[in-house]
């Protein structure tokens, strides 16, 4: 039996749809992230699992119970279920102890787990208002999982963080699932971020689920242009760029676009086999060099390790495997 299953929810303002028929199926432990651009539906969408947001059709159930909307209870939200929103507030002029003792359910000992998990251990002496915002927010994380949630929604937790407090929040995040064995749906500004921690990708684009699956399946696959741009840099190629390119990678041409990930494309001294090329720029970007390559009249980017490619250099162009699919 799932965890959590939605059912066609959907969600109308006035004459548009914030989310629109989106189903799906979360079992326990399971690590679901949802992406989409901004305006996608990803925010409304974890309300609604929460029962912080009245969907207009559709339903809900956590552990085989019914989240009910705000619209159907007196205190919105589902016991079990968590949600970390953008924008945590804490209670001011506390000491972080007793912020986390006054929302405390679980034993001493389980408490002190938690603390170590969220790395707030050495923060507990500390006010709550000589926080960083990297502090802040995985003490509101903890405060939450004091209440000893199954489920933990996670709205955007890395937004406006510094590289080392998204780093500590995105290994506590791997620890609140490992170590406390709580199920976890993330959805972050950066959908880059779940490739390596999701076990399921769900996309959406204005308010409809357009893609689920493994994250690899979902970045090497993916199902349009949009999902393509949400998960890094690519190359699409049409005419005769498309066919030659199509050939190199074995596959039969299409009447579609192709799709070429820049980290798939392999640069070589010309007399080796390969499409003909000329690098046309080179651009550095710290761990790797960006290339531009013309390849059959068209604009081929890769992606290496080395800055041999200079501008003029004539180099053979191939793929890695599964280097390029159709659109």
């Amino acid at each position: 039996m799932s965890l959590l299953e939605v059912s066609g929810i959907t969600l109308q303002e006035k004459d548009s749809y914030a989310l629109r028929d989106v189903s799906f199926t979360q079992q326990e432990r399971q690590k679901l992230a949802i992406a989409g651009e901004t305006g996608a539906g990803k925010s409304t969408l974890l309300q609604v699992i929460a029962g912080l947001v009245q969907p207009t059709a559709g339903t809900v159930r956590f552990a085989d119970r019914r989240v009910y909307g705000p619209q159907e209870v007196l205190v919105p939200g589902h016991p079990g279920v968590a949600y970390l929103s953008q924008h945590s507030d804490l209670p001011r002029f506390l000491r972080v102890e007793q912020a986390l003792r006054y929302a405390n359910k679980r034993s001493a000992a389980e408490a002190t787990t938690l603390y170590e998990v969220c790395r707030i251990s050495h923060l507990l002496e500390r006010r709550t208002d000589q926080l960083s915002g990297g502090e802040r927010q995985r003490i509101a994380l903890a405060r939450l999982l004091l209440s000893s949630p199954r489920l933990l929604l996670l709205d955007e937790p890395f937004s406006n963080l510094d590289r080392g407090h998204k780093q500590i929040l995105k290994s506590v995040i791997e620890d609140i699932g490992s170590r406390l064995g709580i199920t976890c749906i993330l959805i972050s500004h950066d959908p880059t971020d779940t490739l390596s921690w999701a076990d399921e990708l769900l996309v959406l684009k204005a308010g409809q689920l357009i893609q689920q699956g493994p994250p690899q399946q979902v970045y090497a696959q993916p199902a349009d242009e949009y999902t393509a741009g949400l998960f890094g840099d690519y190359n699409l190629l049409t005419g005769t760029a498309a066919t030659a390119v199509a050939k190199l990678a074995g596959l039969r041409k299409k009447n579609q676009s192709l799709l070429v990930r820049p980290e798939q494309v392999r640069l070589a001294p010309l007399a080796d086999s390969g499409l003909p090329g000329t690098v046309r720029a080179t651009q550095f970007f710290g761990s790797y060099y960006e290339v531009t390559v013309e390849v059959a009249g068209a604009s081929l980017k890769a992606k290496t390790s080395t800055s041999d490619y200079l501008p003029g250099t004539q180099v053979a162009v191939t793929l890695g495997p599964g280097g390029a699919w159709f659109m």
